[in-house]
């Protein structure tokens, strides 16, 4: 097989180059450049005149603090290169660099090895799922040896690190190589078996697939093995294919010397041009600039896969979904320790902070928080290197200098178990409840929000408001004040009232409804943890390993390299602060530590902290935990252990168990106005079940009658005794019994929606005096695109049925569901549906019995109240709980002449 046959012409990738501090990946992107012939002249870090070090900061300190771009052309090979910083303390940019590439460059040293850093970018690459290559750099250094640095990688980062240095084509590789990639990945190893060999296109999967990861040795510096690595990024890399559907993710926001604002993104679908309102947005697309350095060419369109900067655009932010394109939901690193930013005397705070703020958007991993008690400007950030670059930026930008506090640890906040929080805010001419169901999600998840309530409860405006609601603000814990995380919060159940609510009412209601729900949950305080390696001579293991218990750490069994001892675990960065110059210490300067961010985990020393932060979640202005209700024209605060005893709509969280469905709805939850629904309760009425297989049954209607007409039937007594035992049901096909009651046929002749609602009233009144839970169905299935449709209609409950799906077809499920565990009668003349629910274990009423027991009912009703008084009659008519018919209220009256 050919170049040709596995090579498109013009393919274009994105590729970044990451790697631990010091490995020369700067020194990399130069050669790379060099080699593709983009510069004419090499470039050098110490030298301060890389290519890509185009901030003054960064030539100083010869280190990479903004990611860059740069264009390179390698024969047939386009290739957007993005360098990104290595230093731990600059993660963030990097991270948020992954969201567009196509392939990453990960550069190690053969001098070092995998070093700790190193293993936190293996994993964001595998979690981002994006295929690697790697480079081993400084081979001309004394000691490197590449077997023991690819045995190495393939212990510490994976199996499917295979040393591509040698190969000029597959063809010609031996049998040793190609057996050792075939064992990577099933498919090539089948091919291998069959063939012997491995075709191109196979190996292209593979690594795209993360099974081979390309290994490449040299020296940057040298440009050995550069040249090397290009023509693997050329032959083994394969081109996405993008949507026609616009749509594009913004990584970066930077300022150039102009002040302009920049809009760094990768056009992910469709084609971005100049003057273009981009979808979601009411801004226009300015300019279009495709940068290499520190300079850039205008163009005036980008297609799927470029990589660029635009201006024009001021509301966006790293992580945004454009177009078709999703949001990135939350990064994985995240600043750990948090500083007071000390201003000059005569510093104007309030007009700082709005200076911060906007390098805020530049800097990702530059967290500012405004603590409104104290004054005073906090920033959480990712160590020492950091806050000295900051000093000089903002030196720079904004010719003030600050200083940075002592640094404290950023705790954050969780619960353990699902619990529903309530809010509500009706003070005078307001009006919001919202009810929020709070459950504990996966260590490193961060806070996901959700709505599960139907339309018919919940306006979906109000929803989206509510929603936006949850993600515009950092909420705070009960137990010290820290953010919650981990979380998945749900919008389950609410209430607007049509005059009154406005939009800032539902902030309030939300806001209080997660902090009541966090006063009632068991909080968990959360701190940051480090993953450790430890270096040390073999006579210092056992002071290594004391010191890690001492800090509450945890440590695997120690191995050895060498003549040093090897010590690997975890341990809270709290204690481990400090510790690196220990080490140094009693080790005689031998020992070395590695540590990247773990993530987050159940602090130890909990109590201990929560007792210094002194916090008191009832006296914080800003995030109230009551609600606000209103009595006599007048709002008044409820406490949040007592809002329960106040709200306005039932617990939206027991839909999941006793209001999921009418079934399992309890007498004492049934309200005698109109209330709808929830969607939960229509997907548990509408379970995926597939329907019944329909015969032509040769039979004629089954009924059940009264033995006389005006006097009780035994069997209605029988299972009034019998509902004393057992919950009681009764489902009526509609459309049926409309038809086969004269009076009603007539109506519906006229006009079926009077027909409807006469029935209604009259199985209101029935279900008043019997008690049963009824549910009555009709036909809505040939309305186009409907999604069925659950009300409750004082005291019993209508269904309209979904597309394609009718009401025998919805009653037989629901009669499958329920009709062995429960009383349930189907009332219909449908002589086929009889016998299908007489096999499901229901009992069955034909549309006459139900007129008959109607009838029965009314005589029933008029031998208990009619020798009663006026007053007496009242209030039993109330305890029924319906809307009365004209006949019944001539009963109620004793007006005998309607007898």
């Amino acid at each position: 097989m050919g170049e040709q046959d596995i090579i498109k012409p013009k393919k274009h990738i994105s590729a970044g180059l990451l790697a631990h501090v010091d490995a020369g990946k700067t020194t990399l992107s130069e050669s790379m450049l060099y080699t593709g012939g983009s510069i004419r002249k090499l470039g050098r870090v110490d030298h301060q005149d890389a290519f890509l070090d185009t901030y003054e900061l960064e030539r100083e300190r010869g280190i990479t603090i903004f990611s860059k771009q740069a264009v390179i052309s390698w024969k047939d090979l386009d290739i957007t290169l993005l360098d990104t910083p290595g230093h731990v303390d600059f993660s963030a940019e990097m991270e948020r660099t992954l969201q567009v590439l196509d392939y990453a460059i990960l550069v190690i040293s053969g001098a070092d090895g995998v070093q700790g850093h190193t293993m936190t970018l293996w994993r964001l690459l595998k979690q981002y799922r994006i295929p690697v290559f790697l480079f081993i750099n400084k081979m001309d250094q004394e000691g490197t040896d590449r077997e023991s640095i690819l045995k190495e990688l393939k212990k510490r980062l994976s199996d499917g690190c295979v040393d591509f240095t040698p190969l000029d084509d597959l063809g010609s590789a031996d049998d040793a190589w190609l057996e050792n990639l075939a064992v990577c990945d099933e498919d090539m190893l089948e091919e291998y078996l069959e063939t012997g060999g491995a075709a191109p296109s196979t190996v292209i999967r593979a690594v795209a697939g993360r099974k081979v990861f390309p290994c490449y040795f040299g020296s940057a510096l040298r440009l050995e093995g550069v040249e090397g690595l290009m023509e693997g990024l050329r032959r083994f890399t394969v081109c996405a294919d993008y949507p026609e559907e616009f749509g594009a993710k913004v990584y970066k926001i930077a300022r150039d010397e102009q002040g302009s604002r920049l809009t760094y993104l990768k056009v992910t679908g469709g084609v971005l041009r100049v003057k273009d309102v981009l979808p979601g947005m009411e801004e226009k697309v300015n300019q279009i600039r495709i940068y290499s350095g520190a300079k850039y060419e205008a163009v005036q369109e980008v297609a799927a896969g470029g990589v660029c900067a635009v201006t024009g655009l001021g509301t966006t932010y790293p992580g945004q979904g454009i177009g078709a394109e999703r949001a990135t939901d939350m990064f994985v690193l995240e600043p750990v320790l948090t500083y007071q930013i000390q201003l000059p005397q005569g510093c104007d705070v309030h007009n700082m902070l709005k200076n911060l703020r906007q390098l805020e958007e530049e800097e990702p991993q530059l967290h500012i928080v405004w603590e409104e008690q104290l004054g005073e400007i906090h920033a959480q950030l990712m160590g020492e290197v950091q806050i000295e670059i900051l000093k000089s930026i903002i030196r720079e930008r904004f010719g003030v200098d600050v200083e940075f506090g002592t640094g404290n640890i950023v705790y954050k906040e969780t619960i353990e178990f699902p619990v529903e929080g309530v809010g509500h805010f009706e003070p005078l001419r307001h009006y919001a409840e919202v009810h929020l169901l709070l459950e504990p999600g996966e260590r490193g998840t961060g806070l996901q929000f959700a709505a599960d309530c139907s339309e018919d409860i919940l306006d979906r405006n109000w929803q989206r408001l509510i929603l936006t609601h949850l993600e515009e603000k950092e909420h705070k814990g009960v137990l010290t004040g820290a953010p919650v995380t981990d979380m998945k919060i749900t919008l389950i159940t609410g209430r607007a009232h049509l005059k009154h609510t406005e939009g800032g009412d539902f902030r309030q209601a939300t806001y209080r409804a997660v902090r009541q729900g966090l006063k009632k949950a068991k909080s968990i305080l959360l701190e940051p943890w480090y993953e450790f390696r430890l270096e040390v001579p073999q006579s210092c293991i056992g002071r290594a390993m004391a010191d890690i218990q001492r800090m509450q750490g945890r440590f695997e069994h120690p191995g050895t390299e060498g003549e040093l001892s090897i010590l690997t675990g975890t341990a809270p960065v709290s204690e481990m602060r400090g510790y690196q110059t220990e080490l140094l210490s009693y080790t005689g300067g031998q020992g070395r530590m590695f540590c990247s961010l773990k993530g987050y985990e159940a602090c130890h020393n909990a109590d201990e902290v929560i007792e210094a932060a002194a916090y008191d979640s009832e006296s914080d202005p800003d995030n109230p935990t009551g609600s606000v209700f209103c009595a006599h024209g007048a709002g008044f605060i409820v406490k949040w252990d007592q809002v329960e005893e106040y709200m306005h709509v039932e617990s939206g969280w027991k839909s999941d168990t006793e209001v999921n469905d009418p079934v399992n709805v309890s007498r004492e939850n049934r309200s005698v106005s109109r209330i709808e629904l929830t969607q939960e309760e229509l997907d548990a009425i509408y379970r995926k079940t597939p329907d019944p297989v329909r015969k032509k049954w040769n039979t004629s209607p089954v009924t059940i009658r009264a033995k006389e007409k005006g006097a009780p039937d035994p069997k209605w007594e029988e299972r009034q005794n019998e509902k004393q035992r057992q919950e009681e049901y009764l489902l009526v096909d509609g459309y049926n019994i409309i038809f086969a009651w004269d009076e009603l046929k007539e109506l519906a002749e006229v006009n079926i929606e009077g027909a409807r609602d006469k029935l209604m009233d009259i199985l209101c009144n029935y279900q008043g005096y019997k008690k049963c839970t009824l549910i009555l169905v009709f036909d809505a299935y040939k309305v186009e695109g409907n999604p069925g449709e659950v009300i409750k209609y004082h005291n019993i409950y209508v269904v309209y049925t979904k597309e394609a799906e009718t009401a025998d077809q919805y009653i037989e499920k629901t009669v499958r569901k329920m009709g062995r565990k429960y009383a349930v009668t189907v009332a219909t003349s449908d002589a086929l549906e009889q016998v299908i629910i007489l096999g499901q274990g229901a009992q069955r009423l034909s549309a006459a019995g139900l007129k008959e027991e109607v009838e029965l009912m009314l005589q029933e009703i008029r031998r208990e109240f009619l020798g009663r008084g006026p007053e007496e009659r009242n209030y039993l008519f109330d305890y029924l709980g319906k809307e009365l018919s004209d006949e019944m209220e001539a009963v109620r009256l004793g007006d005998r002449t309607k007898e």
